[in-house]
């Protein structure tokens, strides 16, 4: 019953602004992920795979790339009622943008007239994890209450950067945007809940709920700043623990992975997690696929120079997305997208190189992340002069990863 019922819900307007300068020209969103899928990607996945089929995407920040790739990549037929349909900001609450993510919700609230929805599950748009959410939606139904938040495990030491859950008995009966001190669990003193920032709701209520925020001059308008813990007040929130989500295809080793790839460097590494020899998250899993459309016209992936050991084209440990060629260039460890050219004795170590993307002969890219079709000529090194790609003008994160925006040009 709960499936047919259901309205998903995904929050897709974030700026994004802590990914710059992969974000320069594109919503959060819509970044490329793992050669050759975008972040949202994960997200629809996990709605499509849990049974809903009825599918709205609030877009708001540079969203012609995420509009085009949900409508192009993520089209259902109406025949059955279905739609997965991106949904621009519209103003009708005003002439004003989504001041918050709940207020994008409350403008958008003539989709749920429309659909009369007896449950909708909000999800966010932009972190990489696996969850079946009718099993959330029905630990919901049975709860009896009117508001689910889903809650992760993690490390007491990120508390400050989370939303942190304390419940009793499956209630939540203190939310905490991000305390200076927690407690860990009782169970786990090491750990805290923390937000997901994934909901279910009864229809009415999340209504009427909207309702009364859109009226608060006072308030944010933040699901997790202001709605939930509206409902927390009025002890009418539940808590979903996100460890016993049971998805199909699991292992121990994937089972409770998360990660919210908000930084560069929390990006770059959750790239690097789907390359390990036993991979934290496993893209082969196909009980549970994640989707996405490849361009059909893209021939194989393509190796070529192996008679002289000294112009080899191979890849070890790696992810090479159709339309590749490795013309007799070295690819370690690395993530390459569809249509990059990697030319003779070229090395790629330790990298995320996105579309289109042109290394020329004798170039060198060690840690580093390369947005479109960057272009580095024949000599030219990346990531291994951190003073040299800062006066280029790239970004060097902390971790000492170096971005080079869309469509540059580096020469020696």
């Amino acid at each position: 019953m709960a499936k047919n019922n259901v309205l998903a819900i995904v929050l897709a307007g974030g700026e994004g602004k802590r990914l710059m300068p992969l974000t320069q020209d594109r919503a959060k969103p819509a970044v490329p992920f793992g050669g050759h899928f975008r972040l949202i990607d994960f997200a629809l996945s996990n709605i499509v795979n849990s049974g809903y089929l009825k599918v709205v995407v609030l877009t708001q920040y540079k969203s012609h790339s995420l509009d085009r790739h949900v409508t192009k990549t993520w089209y259902t037929s109406p025949l059955l009622g279905n739609f997965i349909a991106p949904v621009p900001a519209q103003q009708r609450r005003g002439p004003h943008w989504y001041l918050g993510s709940a207020d994008a919700i409350y403008q958008s609230l003539n989709i749920v007239d429309d659909e009369r929805p007896d449950y909708i599950v909000i999800i966010g748009a932009d972190n990489i994890y696996r969850m079946d959410f009718s099993q959330m939606v029905q630990h919901h139904i049975d709860s009896g209450l009117p508001a689910t938040v889903a809650g992760i495990r993690q490390p007491i030491e990120l508390a400050p950067a989370l939303g942190v859950i304390d419940a009793v008995d499956g209630h939540v009966k203190h939310f905490h945007e991000k305390p200076a001190h927690a407690e860990g669990l009782a169970d786990d003193p090491t750990k805290v809940l923390a937000s997901m920032g994934n909901y279910v709701f009864t229809t009415d209520a999340l209504v009427n709920a909207l309702r009364v925020d859109g009226a608060d001059d006072s308030s944010k308008h933040d699901m997790g700043g202001d709605i939930i813990p509206w409902f927390v007040e009025r002890g009418e929130c539940g808590v979903y623990d996100f460890k016993d989500n049971d998805v199909p295809g699991s292992t121990d080793r994937d089972r409770d992975y998360w990660r919210d790839v908000g930084t560069l460097d929390a990006y770059y590494e959750a790239n690097m997690d789907l390359i390990s020899v036993h991979p934290v998250f496993n893209l082969y899993n196909r009980a549970w696929p994640t989707m996405t459309m490849i361009d059909g016209a893209l021939p194989p992936a393509k190796f070529v120079y192996g008679a002289e050991r000294s112009r080899m084209g191979h890849a070890v440990d790696s992810f090479v997305s159709p339309g590749v060629i490795i013309s007799g260039g070295e690819v370690y460890h690395s993530i390459v997208s569809p249509n990059t050219y990697i030319h003779s004795w070229a090395q790629v170590t330790d990298s995320v190189l996105l579309h289109g993307s042109r290394i020329g002969r004798h170039a060198v890219v060690s840690k580093a992340i390369l947005d479109k079709h960057v272009e580095v000529h024949e000599g030219a090194s990346i990531g291994l002069d951190r003073d040299r790609d800062l006066e280029r003008g790239f970004t060097v994160t902390d971790s000492g990863i170096t971005i080079v925006p869309k469509g540059s040009v580096v020469t020696r």
